[in-house]
């Protein structure tokens, strides 16, 4: 795939590392997490696995894991779904940057894919709520890719 093309399910297919900034803005704090993703598929696309470790300033080490399932979405584009089918976000077809919003009544996110530096791409994601508040950018890149700039 050239570089600056948005792309298609198929080419998320395989291994990624990542590495996470979360800015919390009810505590102050900003937190790290690094780790790894694949994307496996299935008979219906793509089986999102995630699993992450997290630092925290007490030295205390928090492991994270996370599973979506991402679709071919009928209008074009990808959806990435709960396991239990439920829509999380889409992802626009033919964009190289592209937003979107879920809302979990009382909280929303508010989601960002840069897909400008592929193989590389970012995520950010906004979360807000009255008991949510924080920023998350996660930086993907295939094992062997030197890392982008830090998030």
């Amino acid at each position: 795939m050239e570089q600056g093309r948005a792309p298609m399910l198929s080419d998320f297919a395989g291994d990624w590392l990542l590495e996470r900034a979360i800015d919390d803005a009810l505590t102050g704090e900003r937190l790290h997490a690094s780790g790894h993703a694949v994307f496996a598929p299935d008979a219906h696309g793509l089986v999102y696995d995630e699993t992450v470790e997290m630092v925290l300033a007490s030295g205390r080490r928090l492991r994270g894991t996370r599973r979506y399932l991402w679709r071919a979405d009928p209008g074009g584009g990808i959806a990435v779904v709960f396991e239990d089918g439920r829509l999380f976000h889409r992802i626009a077809p033919d964009r190289v940057r592209c937003e979107d919003r879920h809302d979990c009544t009382p909280d929303v996110y508010e989601g960002a894919y840069d897909f400008t530096d592929w193989p590389q791409f970012q995520l950010r994601w906004r979360v807000t709520g009255p008991r949510k508040g924080y920023a998350m950018h996660t930086a993907y890149r295939r094992p062997g890719v030197s890392p982008p700039a830090s998030p």
